[in-house]
């Protein structure tokens, strides 16, 4: 199928806010099990539609009131076959919970034109995002992430976002199996406390090798799962640089590793994460979306609203 338009971002909105860090927030703050870290079950109850409609609409309010965009994120990321499986979902049942979940951020969002709203069909790697035992090729990145993708395209979600990927070839997989459905795709990759992949390659290495082997196609990439602290000193100037166009951090400068660990949440300091991405983008203002992921709430997320540096036109 030939391929749509594959830009995301209105170029006339200075920052578009975006928010992933629900599960640490549902686990630690409000004492919710969330097997496999999946937050897609909670979509088979009343009680869990209403916990996931409080966060969608405490992001649209924190955009109307703050006068900024916003990237709603679907309750998705690992609602795919094998981290499914694992936690006792079927892919029949996957479907259809990947399809009301889009369907509950529409709801959310219908009748709002106060500010830009996004919806973006979360995506996750297959295998452990920290540790990467078992690596695709890219074609078999492709092939395996199409069951899901070819899902979330019957959707109205403006956009797939694969989030907190490891290595190249899953993202290249990603892209390719959603540029088939002629959607736009954004890729986000995470990073250790010395700013590099979980494999080992620079962010510069992955960005070069994904855009080479997709003629450039994902809309732009990110980072997210890692403190501003880890990879604040690696953002330097390049034409990759350019391609990354947001931040969604970790409240906790704690490494992967000690994340996995941790019995008590680590929130850090909301205050402080927020003026750290927002001197980030003061560097570098063609950075369009910050947020928060793993720690945070919506403490930080005001925290970022409200340092948001505006680049001079």
């Amino acid at each position: 199928m030939a391929a749509k338009n594959n830009s995301v971002l209105d170029p006339n909105v200075d920052l578009y806010l975006a928010y992933v860090g629900m599960e640490t927030d549902l686990i630690f703050n409000r004492g919710i099990d969330l097997p496999g870290f999946a937050s897609y079950p909670l979509l088979e109850t009343q009680e869990g539609r209403t916990l996931l409609k409080g966060y969608l609409s405490d992001m649209v309010a924190l955009g109307r009131a703050k006068g900024k965009g916003v990237i709603l994120e679907s309750p998705t990321w690992v609602a795919n076959r094998d981290r499914g499986a694992a936690i006792g979902y079927n892919p029949e049942t996957l479907q259809d919970l990947n399809q009301k979940a889009i369907e509950l951020m529409v709801e959310m969002r219908s009748g709002d034109t106060d500010i830009p709203i996004l919806i973006s069909a979360n995506l996750g790697p297959r295998d452990d995002a920290y540790t990467p035992t078992d690596q695709m090729t890219a074609d078999e990145a492709e092939t395996y992430h199409t069951e899901q993708i070819s899902v979330l395209a019957q959707t109205d979600a403006d956009v797939i976002s694969g989030y907190t990927l490891a290595y190249p070839a899953e993202a290249i997989g990603i892209i390719r199996a959603t540029r088939r459905f002629g959607l736009p795709v954004v890729i986000a990759f995470t990073v250790e406390t010395d700013g590099k992949l979980p494999t080992g390659l620079s962010l510069e290495e992955a960005i070069t090798e994904v855009d080479e082997a997709t003629d450039g196609y994902a809309a732009y990439f990110m980072i997210n799962c890692a403190h501003p602290e880890h990879f604040d000193k690696t953002l330097v100037d390049g034409a990759w640089m350019q391609r990354i166009k947001g931040i969604v951090a970790n409240a906790s400068r704690c490494s992967h590793a000690e994340l996995d660990e941790a019995t008590e949440l680590d929130a850090g300091n909301p205050h402080e994460l927020g003026h750290a991405l927002n001197n980030i983008r003061k560097r570098l203002p063609h950075i369009k979306v910050l947020g928060g992921c793993c720690g945070t709430d919506m403490r930080h997320m005001t925290e970022i609203a409200d340092s948001a540096f505006i680049p001079s036109l």
